[in-house]
């Protein structure tokens, strides 16, 4: 439970009956849930994301429907519940149980258990959604493709997805002693993040990357922006490094460049069901239990979001709400 008070926030276990805030609320008991970046920023004293004082966080979750009126979640379903003011302005998945609106509700591909699923979590709906676009976009399996913050959850899961669709992945970090993890993920290349671009004091730099996954921000987006190929994309989901992007307008104008938003919180569900399909289709056990950082209870959430603050986790952190 997370408790904030003035200028101050606190961390705390305590007995929790979740409460549905509208009549055909599902009910899911929670299996699995994840350690997101933005549940670190939700427990922060003067966070700008949570929208009140007192809630459960955890921004998603996986497990079984328990009670549900749609008929497209009956009772039993292996789910995903992630998006929405989940885990920001009404109680989330750190806790036995909660309840959800049925669009932030997704059935499970076959062959994807609980726990795959928040390996994956809301970090990797947001990996596969930014490959996604950049297919749609266009993206072939000529030349590399970029991923920033690789050691981090969207990141390690952009190249290790983008690495099993075939792709030839160049991971960015500004953890290079993660070189040889990275590349076990299945990175062709590993690059240190000031390493992106170059022709510094020019506009433009040379066009090397045939596609971007960008989990960073700020100055690093503006590097992937003017080193992209001639017509590429950036998907663009982070903002850890900065929330401002400073450019031009050259990449743009002159090779016809394009940056994608990747929003998966308020995501239709139609969008959520072909992540989630992809996913499927894609992720197997093999290639996911090596992106776990580790597997944690309750009791361990607070250092678990201080370590995520600070960017000493390598992949995703789990919360087993059942462990000691």
């Amino acid at each position: 439970m997370i408790t904030a008070h003035d200028d101050d926030v606190t961390l705390g276990i305590r007995e929790h009956v979740p409460v549905p805030a509208h009549a055909d609320d599902v009910l899911v008991t929670i299996e699995y849930s994840g350690v997101n970046y933005k549940d670190a920023l939700v427990a922060a004293a003067r966070s700008r994301v949570r929208r009140v004082d007192s809630l459960v966080g955890g921004v998603d979750a996986a497990g079984v429907v328990a009670t549900s009126t749609n008929v497209d979640l009956p009772v039993g379903t292996r789910v995903a519940v992630h998006g929405g003011d989940l885990g920001v302005a009404r109680d989330g998945g750190f806790a036995g149980a909660l309840y959800a609106p049925s669009r932030y509700v997704t059935p499970l591909p076959d062959g994807l258990s609980t726990r795959d699923a928040m390996i994956i979590g809301t970090a990797g709906v947001s990996a596969m959604a930014s490959i996604l676009a950049l297919e749609d976009h266009g993206l072939d399996h000529e030349g590399e493709v970029l991923v920033t913050g690789a050691t981090g959850g969207v990141g390690s899961l952009a190249v290790t997805l983008l690495a099993a669709r075939g792709y030839r992945v160049t991971a960015s970090t500004g953890s290079l002693e993660q070189s040889a993890w990275l590349s076990e993920r299945g990175a062709a290349r590993v690059i240190g993040r000031d390493d992106i671009a170059d022709r510094g004091e020019r506009v433009l730099g040379s066009p090397r990357w045939a596609g971007a996954v960008d989990c960073v921000g700020g100055a690093t987006l503006a590097q992937v922006l003017r080193s992209l190929r001639y017509g590429a994309a950036v998907a663009a989901s982070g903002l850890v490094a900065s929330a401002d992007l400073v450019t031009t307008v050259y990449p743009f104008i002159t090779r016809g460049v394009a940056l994608l938003g990747i929003d998966v919180v308020e995501a239709p569900a139609a969008t959520r069901h072909r992540v989630w399909r992809a996913l499927g289709q894609t992720a197997t056990e093999e290639l996911l239990e090596p992106l776990v950082d580790s597997v944690i209870g309750l009791r361990d959430l607070a250092p678990a979001l201080e370590r995520l603050r600070q960017g000493t986790t390598r992949g995703r952190i789990l919360v087993d709400p059942g462990a000691g």
